[in-house]
């Protein structure tokens, strides 16, 4: 019986996709905030190399830093493209003895992109939905693997960001992945939440080996396919954030590629999983309707209550279709009783901000500090700002960085040089939106608003991306 259903969904989806097929080409062509300005396409890839640093580059820092997001290759339907779904292009610097060796930008092999640079397809099996990883960059079992949610396999990436293969982890993934796997820094094990795209896709709580083969993928039943970008793990749950973005047939149907909307009838509730548990065992906890993409951190408090610190949107996807969109972004602070299957909420900052990110040697453990990027609100949130905050969540207070006019600040990341939270570097991309320029910038976490530590010059502009990490040369 099962397989006839599936044959039947299989039937329909077709069915679906003619029809958008046919609506998208009738569609009027109009601007797209993701396709100009600062976000234009990057037309080529690029290398440079002995870049020019200001300042001193810590010695101790060897490796790459690398970054994913959306660069689409060729001409794209303005009308119906969403800034989710651009081809994928990964950003790089290689820090090494004191010095930048280079930086480059490549795109990750999908089919279309293989097509486009008149290239053999690369190896590997595709997702039957999407082959396009374009959200983040991660490091595990000595190599790379380039990342999204809710379609394309991992693609593993070399050393200097060229397409090896498209990889699900050697065979063992039997579904879509997430852009957001959470190592626990006991079991070195990767945690997330994953989902296929589709009115009744399936919801799977995945494990990560350090060998990069799967060891569980543990079945959530969820309804209207709800989309899920990320998740948070403690030492003994993983949270399950099931909120009112769901999957739109009408969005679907009238052409647009992106087919997730606001869903005012789906209901807002955070689950809460052991780790190792059956997913029919789930304790569901209702909190007031918002979307999150991205939580910094969550830990257990001994009372059988959890603390998420998360950024919360007002709305998401309610308007626009072409981006994300948000009237208010806050950081909050949440406290979950799955036992009375309440959520406090706490607002930590109310100024518009996203990427947080953490010394993730806590992740999923009590900590104090938490770095975000400013955002703008609006119908498309088109640009990032040109601040970064850091949060210390035990007094309360915010500094604040400023990279000055016309430098957008990106996602930044903790790379640890001694013990306590602070002991850290911050690295990450900004952009200059109007030169032709953008740097890798360091700064010390425990100087938050001192001198950069180093600026890496990077003679071009870099379009706003997603997410990306450190990864030492040992690493790979």
């Amino acid at each position: 019986m099962a397989s006839v259903e599936t044959l039947i969904r299989s039937a329909v989806m077709k069915g679906v996709m003619a029809v958008a097929d046919f609506n998208r080409n009738r569609m009027d062509e109009a601007p797209n905030p993701y396709l100009e300005g600062v976000h234009a396409p990057l037309p080529h890839e690029q290398m440079f190399e002995e870049l020019v640093v200001e300042g001193d580059i810590p010695a101790a820092l060897n490796g790459l830093y690398a970054r994913n997001g959306p660069n689409p290759i060729g001409t794209e339907h303005a009308a119906s493209y969403h800034w989710f779904l651009g081809d994928a292009m990964v950003h790089g610097v290689r820090l090494q003895g004191g010095k930048a060796l280079w930086y480059r930008n490549r795109w990750v092999r999908s089919a279309k992109v293989s097509e486009a640079l008149h290239e053999p397809p690369a190896p590997g099996p595709r997702h039957p939905r999407a082959d396009t990883a374009n959200t983040n960059v991660f490091s595990v079992d000595g190599r790379i693997f380039a990342i999204v949610e809710a379609g394309a396999h991992p693609v593993e990436l070399g050393p200097e960001l060229q397409t090896i293969a498209h990889n699900p982890f050697d065979g063992t993934l039997k579904g879509a992945f997430s852009a957001h796997p959470h190592r626990d820094p006991e079991t070195g094990l990767h945690h997330a939440i994953c989902y296929d795209a589709g009115p009744d896709g399936p919801v799977r709580h995945v494990v990560l080996g350090p060998d990069a083969h799967v060891l569980r993928e543990e079945p959530i039943a969820l309804a209207d396919g709800p989309s899920i970008h990320d998740c948070a793990i403690t030492a003994k749950n993983i949270l399950v954030f099931d909120l009112p973005v769901t999957f739109s047939k009408e969005r679907a149907i009238k052409g647009f590629r992106f087919p997730f909307g606001w869903n005012p009838g789906h209901g807002s509730r955070v689950g809460v999983l052991g780790l190792d548990a059956p997913g029919s065992s789930i304790r569901w906890s209702d909190v007031e309707p918002c979307y999150v993409f991205h939580p910094a951190n969550a830990f257990e408090t001994g009372d059988g209550r959890i603390i998420a610190d998360v950024v919360t949107h007002a709305r998401m996807f309610a308007d626009s279709t072409k981006g994300p969109d948000s009237p208010a972004i806050r950081f909050e602070r949440w406290t979950i009783d799955p036992e009375g299957g309440r959520v406090e909420r706490r607002v930590i900052d109310d100024a518009p901000q996203e990427f947080p990110r953490l010394d993730e040697r806590l992740t999923g453990r009590a900590y104090r500090y938490a770095w975000t990027a400013a955002a703008e609100t609006g119908e498309n949130l088109v640009e990032n700002a040109s601040r970064l905050y850091r949060h210390d969540l035990e007094t309360g207070a915010r500094e604040v960085r400023e990279f000055g006019t016309g430098w957008l600040a990106g996602e930044f990341v903790h790379v640890p040089y001694g013990p306590d939270e602070l002991d850290g570097w911050l690295i990450g991309l900004v952009s200059h939106d109007e030169a032709n320029e953008s740097a890798l910038v360091i700064l010390d976490a425990k100087d938050f608003t001192g001198p950069e530590v180093a600026r890496v010059r990077i003679p071009t502009r870099i379009p706003p991306g997603f997410h990306g990490n450190w990864i030492a040369a040992r690493e790979v």
